[in-house]
């Protein structure tokens, strides 16, 4: 949900050329739902650890795991490639490499080098589990991100570059699925301030993004979630989110049944996007865009559009048995 209202926001600030200072609501929406990609990594180091199967050997292990991920990824950076953005210019290997045949595809290339690190990062555990270790871990990534924001970016190309930039969130959660109940207990002590904390960061982040692209009239000064800032907002909304959905109802409910779409929909909701914003987005844009209340309304209508039709087809779509080893 976060990865959509980024993507529907950014399409909403490209249409008013970038003026950040007339759409307040947008770029603020834009801005706190950075932790998206962030928390994926997290996330992805957290599931592996918890259901770590190395026994099977490490071949059977990528077998299996390449092949929820990686199966889905070549089908729709082909259909992105061939029918979506036609106009690359890159040969499709080279595409598939980066990430690029669609713009919501940049890390999965980056997530699988940590699929291939993940058996090491296993074996190591107790090393990386370390305080000091992780504390030393934790700085060198602040001072990568800090580096490649706020004076140069690194001259690297996709996928190492976002996993020169990520290493630390993946290991955090290989870190954080041993402890689980020590998270729980530090969430449930401290969960106020986690909660006031959450607030402060995504607001600092939001105002980080703005000061900086109205200071370089960079528009990746905001687009860009590798940020220490957004470390830090991810790290503190990801603990309040372990707790809020280990300690209730909430994954027996409704939720985990529209969980089990999302992978799929984060594939196709970039083709929905730009078929609705064809058809309707852009008339509605220009529609509402002439007054404060239209401004405000638009984004939470296109948002809602673009994530409703997007679960709706992958609801009807994971109705074909079988299908979802194809298409996620």
């Amino acid at each position: 949900m976060a990865v959509i209202l980024i993507h529907t926001t950014t399409r909403t600030l490209e249409a008013a050329k970038f003026n950040l200072t007339d759409f307040p609501l947008t770029i603020f929406l834009n801005q706190i739902a950075r932790f998206a990609v962030p928390l994926f990594f997290l996330i992805s180091g957290f599931v592996l650890e918890t259901s770590s199967d190395l026994v099977i050997g490490f071949f059977s292990f990528l077998k299996k795991r390449f092949s929820k991920i990686f199966i889905p990824y070549v089908f729709w950076s082909a259909i992105y490639y061939l029918f979506v953005y036609s106009q690359n210019r890159e040969n499709f290997f080279a595409v598939l490499l980066k990430g690029n045949a669609s713009y919501q595809l940049y890390f999965i290339p980056s997530l699988c080098i940590f699929y291939l690190l993940f058996p090491l990062f296993h074996r190591i555990y107790r090393f990386i589990a370390n305080k000091y270790i992780l504390l030393i871990i934790l700085s060198s990534q602040v001072w990568l991100l800090y580096q490649d924001y706020y004076v140069k970016e690194f001259k690297f190309d996709d996928p190492v570059h976002i996993a020169i930039l990520a290493y630390f969130l993946f290991i955090l959660g290989i870190v954080a699925a041993r402890k689980k109940d020590a998270i729980n207990r530090f969430v449930h002590k401290w969960k106020y301030i986690l909660f006031v904390a959450a607030a402060g960061a995504g607001v600092y982040v939001f105002r980080e993004g703005v000061s900086r692209f109205l200071t370089t009239g960079n528009y990746l000064s905001y687009y860009s979630q590798w940020r220490p800032s957004v470390l830090i907002y991810t790290v503190i909304l990801g603990l309040i989110l372990f707790c809020i959905f280990e300690n209730t109802k909430l994954q027996f409910s409704q939720i985990q049944k529209v969980s089990r779409l999302s992978f799929l929909v984060f594939f196709i909701h970039v083709i929905v996007l730009e078929v609705s914003w064809t058809i309707i987005g852009r008339f509605l844009f220009t529609l509402m865009s002439g007054n404060i209340i239209g401004k405000l309304v638009f984004d939470l209508i296109f948002f809602g559009e673009t994530a409703a039709i997007s679960f709706l087809i992958a609801f009807f779509l994971h109705k074909i048995p079988k299908l979802h080893r194809l298409i996620g």
